[in-house]
């Protein structure tokens, strides 16, 4: 028996584009109210000291974390320069 003549595939497409890589970021629309604009503010003071202290706890625990600053590094440094001017005086 005799095979039919072989179908030809169909010449592969180019693909498509990837996606935007960086996507715009969530909008806010700030408030009119001043009673929702104090608000804010004091919500922006209160988070921006939480994360101010955690960011320093964990510098001092972990110490190795040069871009925080108050680690051990920062710590060390501070007791060689008070060892020196407390040489120097004596």
């Amino acid at each position: 028996m005799v095979q039919g003549s072989l179908k030809k595939a169909a010449p592969a497409t180019a693909g498509r584009k990837p996606a935007k890589t960086t996507r715009p970021g969530v909008r806010q629309v700030a408030p009119k109210k001043a009673n929702l604009i104090k608000q804010r503010k004091l919500t922006k003071k209160l988070t921006s000291g939480l994360v101010g202290k955690t960011e320093r706890s964990l510098a001092t625990k972990a110490g190795h974390l040069e871009i925080l600053a108050g680690g051990k590094k920062d710590r060390l440094q501070k007791e060689k320069k008070k060892a020196q001017e407390g040489g120097k005086k004596a």
